[in-house]
């Protein structure tokens, strides 16, 4: 991965106004439709039904910028939400939550466009650069807080599963003071 590049969040946030986001069970719902597509060609969220389906992660990203404000359904009232109770709902769901949000923000101020991952501890499908939407992620990262243990199997079956999809694995180490160190995995063949 290459060094960090500014990026037009934080300009963005202050030329318009804030979108509003709805909390459910496992995501944040975005229905205005002019921010789905803005949001979506910049590489946030699913679209589904019309409406623009956000991972906590994202979200908590889009609201640390000013970006999204998030509501939860109290009863018949709707709350706004503060980034902290958005936080501690997603930690309900993933006990890592704290450490794949530093990650995926570390990722996304390097200007990279981190989607989520899929199984085998791949926390994020990263795409180069101005590549997200016309080529396939080229890294998967591996999430690992210092100080808590992984496998060797672990990272072996995820490294074969990764090569299997002809793609880099990254693994993202989260120091004890919350920067992250990112290491390139490969696989090496003695004879």
């Amino acid at each position: 991965m290459e060094k960090p590049k500014q990026t037009t969040e934080v300009s963005r946030s202050a030329e318009l106004k804030v979108i509003k986001a709805s909390l459910r069970e496992k995501d944040v719902i975005i229905s205005s439709r002019e921010n789905v597509e803005e949001l979506a060609s910049r590489g946030y969220g699913t679209s589904e039904d019309k409406q623009l389906v956000l991972t906590l992660c994202e979200a908590l990203f889009l609201m640390s910028k000013g970006i999204i404000e998030v509501e939860a359904q109290k009863g018949k009232t709707r709350k706004k939400i503060d980034f902290q109770n958005l936080l501690s709902h997603y930690q309900t769901l993933d006990e890592n939550a704290w450490a794949k949000y530093l990650i995926y923000r570390d990722l996304r101020s390097r200007g990279y466009v981190a989607r989520e991952g899929f199984g085998l501890g791949i926390d994020f499908r990263v795409y180069e650069r101005g590549e997200y939407g016309t080529a396939a992620a080229k890294y998967l990262v591996f999430g690992i807080q210092e100080g808590q243990p992984v496998t060797l199997e672990e990272l072996t079956r995820t490294l074969r599963y990764v090569h299997s999809q002809k793609k880099n694995l990254v693994l993202a180490v989260l120091n004890r003071r919350g920067e992250v160190v990112y290491y390139s995995l490969s696989k090496l063949t003695m004879k």
